[in-house]
């Protein structure tokens, strides 16, 4: 199509993860005529993990590109439009939600499903990088069953990083948690610290931060300093995982769309409904506690169910 064309739609989808192509498999399937936009990470964040063994239906586990391969070819033979662009700005102040791809063309949309996930947040060292899905992890629950019986570390000081701190303990013969500050600098609840600190195999280096993560083509150690005193230590590790946080990828809905003070978006509990008729919102954008692809996939399949009772109940489909 030409630049600067314009286009109308039934149904279209942001994003392409769990959430946004079970959304267009539903939404296929009731004959919505699903147009969905893969964004600038085709797949999501499934396409930079290695194996996954904790989704349903793959009884041998499975890699995760290959497993988003599956999820668009089944959106596709279900009938959904999958295109490649990045939806760039949104204008949702009529009943004609318009948004804008590639910062040229116009889709002018009847419904809309946010699916656009989160970002895990890196410390953005060299290392860390190239070692992603070979030891260094951004998901303990996802990756952590890998690692058992050997040794981790995982860098963070929140209540999510206590949290997969507490998990990998029960897997792991150590956890080694890298803190950036000292105790009282500490961001993660009373109740979550008291747990990390009685856990007899999780040992706190405060005052300390990463300086490289060590092997060649896997997790070897880690090299860390102590902020106060410039000391250099060396750990041998398997799996090296990192729990700074989550971005949710909201941000050119900002202007329109409640959202909570981290950015996820804000739904109506028990639904995929944000504040605006006819826009919804699934996965890892607005989920901000379970974060897994089975949940993202579930709540895509309810934004769907959603969008098809708005498009009736308002006579456009």
């Amino acid at each position: 199509m030409a630049n600067n064309e314009t286009e109308r739609v039934h149904c279209l989808i942001i994003g392409s993860g769990p959430a946004g192509y079970t959304a267009a498999i539903y939404a296929a399937r009731a004959n919505i005529k699903p147009v969905l936009y893969q964004g600038i990470q085709p797949g999501g964040q499934l396409t930079i993990t290695t194996e996954v063994e904790n989704y349903p239906g793959y009884a041998d586990g499975i890699q995760g590109p290959e497993m988003m391969i599956d999820f668009e070819k089944q959106a596709k033979r279900m009938g959904a439009d999958i295109r490649y662009g990045l939806a760039t700005k949104v204008d949702f102040s009529g009943p004609v939600h318009k948004v804008w791809i590639d910062e040229e063309k116009l889709i002018e949309a009847d419904s809309v499903i946010i699916a656009t996930g989160a970002s895990a947040k890196w410390l953005n060292i060299e290392s860390e990088q190239r070692l992603n899905g070979y030891g260094v992890s951004a998901c303990a629950v996802c990756d952590g069953f890998f690692f058992r019986n050997k040794e981790v570390a995982i860098v963070g000081a929140g209540d999510t990083a206590c949290e997969e701190a507490s998990y990998l303990s029960k897997l792991a013969t150590n956890v080694h948690m890298i803190v950036r500050k000292d105790e009282n600098g500490m961001r993660a609840s009373k109740v979550m610290q008291d747990r990390v600190k009685n856990t007899p195999n999780i040992k706190i280096y405060w005052n300390s931060e990463t300086i490289e993560v060590l092997g060649e083509t896997r997790v070897e150690g880690v090299k860390i300093k102590n902020n106060k005193n410039s000391e250099e230590q060396t750990i041998p590790i398997s799996a090296f995982f990192v729990a700074i946080g989550h971005q949710p990828n909201s941000d050119i809905f900002k202007d329109w769309i409640d959202m909570d003070e981290a950015g996820y978006i804000k739904t109506v509990p028990g639904s995929t409904k944000t504040n605006i008729k006819g826009v919804f919102a699934a996965g890892d954008v607005q989920d901000k506690t379970y974060r897994q692809a089975v949940t993202a996939a579930g709540s895509g399949c309810m934004a769907a169910l959603d969008a098809e009772r708005y498009l009736g109940e308002s006579g456009l489909n």
